[in-house]
């Protein structure tokens, strides 16, 4: 499979832990560029990923970057996203991540993160992974396909989440959030909550909770 063009950012020696990081609907892999040097992670690399462009039925047909097609905005209604294109963008991620760990990163030293529909991404990828991760992040996002959540890999039964959203989010409502965050709690696995007096959007609170959380993973 040919790999994503990607933004990286990392140490200019071999990186001891890589976080694979997936931008929102309609941007692109520089989005969160900005937030790296906060975080305190000089020897992470940062793999922030390019979504292929192609039309949205949301946006009138629009053709921007994006993970997979989203057809309405009913999080209760079944149809919503274009399941064929998830899986392909699965198997875009899933390069990607095999490529961490021929560069000498491995899995159980790798995060899968995202914002939004990147999230979305992150968390389906991160299930099903075969190998165990160090973690998987899923901001302002939402859970695809929670009736499938059976195709879960053993592996990644009780890899560390973490779960942060905007407390007025009219984008991806926060209780579609929250409702992700609650599908994979259970006792004695480290799953994670944050909200903020924020929108669709990321705010300094939640960057330095991002660190924190990143550093007792990979740090």
């Amino acid at each position: 499979m040919h790999l994503l063009d990607c933004v990286e950012i990392g140490p200019r020696g071999p990186a001891t832990a890589s976080v694979v990081w997936m931008h929102g609907l309609g941007a692109s892999g520089h989005d969160f560029e900005p937030i790296v040097p906060p975080l305190g992670l000089p020897h992470v690399r940062f793999v922030f990923p390019h979504a292929p462009a192609r039309p949205v039925t949301i946006n009138g047909g629009m053709v921007m970057p994006s993970w997979y097609d989203i057809r309405h905005l009913d999080f209760v209604r079944d149809g919503r996203e274009d399941e064929a294109q998830i899986k392909h963008s699965t198997g875009q991620i899933e390069a990607l991540l095999a490529r961490e760990v021929s560069r000498g990163v491995p899995a159980s030293r790798i995060v899968v993160a995202g914002f939004s529909q990147g999230g979305a991404i992150a968390l389906h990828v991160g299930h099903r992974h075969a190998e165990r991760l160090a973690g998987i992040m899923c901001l302002s996002s939402y859970l695809v396909r929670p009736t499938a959540l059976a195709e879960g890999h053993p592996a990644n039964a009780d890899t560390p989440m973490l779960f942060q959203h905007g407390r007025f989010d009219d984008v991806v409502p926060i209780r579609a959030g929250r409702a992700s965050y609650e599908a994979f709690v259970r006792p004695g696995r480290d799953v994670r909550w944050n909200d903020y007096p924020m929108a669709h959007e990321v705010c300094p609170a939640q960057v330095a909770d991002i660190g924190r959380w990143l550093h007792e993973r990979i740090g």
